[in-house]
């Protein structure tokens, strides 16, 4: 059976105050060493927007020194995917983060996510190839949006390329990519980003232009239903048994859904096993009564 690892996209958030962290603590209280209680792997999203430390890596790794099966995956900066302007001195950055995991065994991979505006064309093609070169001792995962990138030549530069294809979940509209298990790669990585179709199309209209943060995650402001999850959950299922690793992110963070959803579909995926919840998660989402230990 395949390792499992299921978490959220990023954990530094207030408005899971009194969702999931609880309403009141310390003063010295450290979400993610509570978050670590939880789920056994986190996608660190923060290392998308600057370039850390790698002591912040160091003091991750140490909150986590009691937990043997905690992985992170890493957010590569917009600079490489987004801007499309990077340097060497970025480069080696990123790779001083990186080898900080990887050295004490808690790297899950580095995510390296395209928008939904790169389209597969030559340029394009050549561009994530160097990428992937640059950081061709980790292994990635590789997250298209758009339909021109459904291509058997691409799965296989995938697979041959020490990489991963990223499975998503998101609106569909367009020539956008819908929820499918592609075989590229020995590790799974599925994204869920919620189906707020509406704020998932105004958001993409605005892009490039000023907007607060309330505006720039109103797309992720989805909860999924059990319905869905099971859906979700029935599609994942069948590969369990073939793939070494697969790790599950969702990303639709705002109130705190993306963490009940995670607990769901974990509860789900683990044979319906009831699961010890936080009490501040519970008596925000209810329904998750039905999948408590207690």
């Amino acid at each position: 059976m395949s390792q499992l690892y299921i978490g959220t996209s990023g954990w530094s958030y207030k408005d899971w105050v009194g969702s999931f962290y609880p309403p009141s603590h310390p003063a010295a209280f450290d979400m993610f060493e509570y978050y670590s209680d939880y789920f056994n792997a986190v996608e660190a999203n923060s290392t998308y927007y600057s370039y850390l430390s790698p002591k912040i890596a160091e003091g991750w790794v140490k909150k986590i020194e009691h937990k043997e099966d905690f992985l992170f995956t890493i957010k590569l900066h917009n600079d490489f995917t987004h801007v499309r302007k990077y340097s060497k001195d970025n480069i080696k950055s990123v790779k001083a983060l990186l080898d900080v995991l990887n050295n004490a065994g808690r790297l899950g991979g580095l995510l390296v996510q395209f928008p939904y505006s790169f389209i597969m064309n030559k340029e394009n093609a050549y561009h994530l190839k160097y990428i992937i070169d640059d950081f061709s001792e980790y292994h990635k995962f590789i997250e298209v949006r758009h339909k021109s990138w459904m291509l058997d030549r691409f799965f296989n530069f995938v697979r041959e390329n020490n990489s991963s294809l990223c499975t998503i979940d998101q609106p569909i509209f367009g020539e956008a990519i819908d929820f499918k298990m592609i075989n590229a790669g020995e590790n799974s990585y599925i994204r869920l980003h919620g189906r707020n179709e509406n704020a998932w199309i105004h958001s993409l209209s605005n892009f490039g232009k000023d907007q607060t943060e309330k505006q720039k995650n109103a797309r992720y402001d989805y909860l999924y239903s059990p319905a869905e999850l099971a859906q979700i959950g029935l599609r994942i299922r069948p590969i369990m048994e073939n793939i070494k690793r697969i790790f599950i992110f969702f990303n639709n963070h705002p109130k705190g859904n993306a963490v009940a959803n995670a607990f769901e579909l974990l509860h789900f995926l683990k044979n319906n096993i009831g699961l010890e919840l936080p009490e501040t998660t519970l008596k925000a989402y209810p329904r998750l009564s039905r999948i408590s230990a207690k």
